[in-house]
């Protein structure tokens, strides 16, 4: 049996029963602690509450997983258990202890969690919404790791917003849950500079691996309680939301800025990615063909560097196309990708043109 397969039937018919023996079995001296997590960035949180579980003097353990169901990925559409499940079973990690509910709010998971008797919650990119029902339920409360400096880019999206708004400082905030959209005291944080060219996958998995060290140097402090007598109220007059990403989004359109399309080709990498459509010309033919490219590295130039006789002439400098944009400045595009092939440098774009113009639409 796969072990997709297998998380969603040990969550259907053995969750209950397995919760009631992990927690009579659980160290009198280690509380229980259920973690809450999907995607990749949040496997690295895991494994630092898996290292950090280990030591000699440790105050808890993890005594369960909740991520978001298997899913199909890839281009093969096999039925996968998410990185963060896939990382625990990796571990050695019961996979009777990890759940998978369609919703947090289920009774039956609820049930479950409630039998397990956590002592404490912590969620990393989990990606489901936490009902009061469940926030009632540890003790010492529910803990979100956020990238971002709470109360700005409250959301889905936090680094890609901030990257799309060109911002030159970020973070992440360790918080409690509550109920209001990333609204929770804030128990500690930690800034980072931005790098210019850094991409949203990057940027995303550099302050989860902060997030994961901020969050065991304050476990101890939250588990004593005193976390929640230092916490920090956010100022919601300061707030800013981080709305998640469409694909129609993705297009990008040449008439702006090009600090500003640079800004979103960062923060749209990975997904959605960005987009753009081209004319590829063929004078002699007295051709014209239509081609998308998702664009995927690019830098912001010195205007002075384009050469095209006409104003939407896409033009190659020192191995990269040029293309003009709004506000007389210009987009070097040094990485690039056709529908259904691999990413190239714009010096092989250019040369399979042989010859031909190629025009900003």
């Amino acid at each position: 049996m796969n072990s997709s397969l297998m998380l969603r039937r040990f969550f259907c018919f053995n969750s209950t029963r397995t919760a009631v023996t992990a927690a009579s079995s659980t160290s009198s001296k280690k509380k229980p602690l259920v973690f809450l997590g999907s995607p990749q960035v949040a496997a690295t949180v895991l494994d630092a509450l898996f290292n950090a579980s280990k030591a000699p003097n440790s105050l808890f353990e993890v005594a369960a997983i909740v991520t978001q169901p298997p899913a199909r990925r890839d281009r093969g559409k096999k039925l996968m258990p998410s990185p963060v499940a896939e990382f625990a079973l990796d571990t050695g990690f019961p996979s009777d202890l990890i759940f998978t509910p369609e919703r947090a709010g289920e009774d039956t998971f609820l049930s479950t969690l409630r039998a397990l008797q956590p002592e404490l919650c912590i969620t990393a990119a989990y990606g489901n919404i936490l009902p009061t029902k469940f926030l009632n339920i540890p003790p010492m409360g529910t803990v979100n790791i956020h990238p971002s400096l709470l109360p700005l880019y409250r959301g889905a999206a936090p680094v890609q917003r901030a990257l799309q708004d060109g911002a030159k400082e970020t973070g992440v905030s360790l918080a409690f849950t509550v109920r209001a959209l990333d609204a929770g005291p804030v128990i500690a944080y930690e800034t980072l500079e931005v790098d210019d060219q850094i991409k949203a996958p990057d940027l995303l998995a550099l302050l989860f691996l902060e997030g994961s060290k901020l969050l065991i140097h304050e476990l101890p402090s939250i588990l004593h309680g005193s976390a929640r007598l230092k916490a920090q109220p956010q100022d919601d007059s300061k707030a800013t939301l981080a709305p998640k990403i469409s694909v129609e989004e993705s297009w990008l359109s040449f008439d702006q800025e090009a600090s500003v399309l640079h800004n979103k080709v960062r923060a749209f990498a990975g997904w959605p990615g960005t987009r753009a459509k081209v004319a590829i010309v063929d004078d002699e033919n007295d051709r014209r063909n239509i081609v998308e490219l998702k664009i995927i590295t690019t830098r912001v130039c010195d205007r002075s560097i384009v050469q095209g006789d006409e104003a939407d002439d896409i033009t190659y400098v020192k191995d990269s196309l040029v293309f003009p944009c709004g506000r007389s400045t210009a987009l070097e595009v040094l990485e690039l990708q056709l529908p259904g092939k691999k990413v190239f440098r714009a010096a092989a774009f250019w040369n399979g043109l042989r010859g031909q113009k190629l025009k900003k639409l």
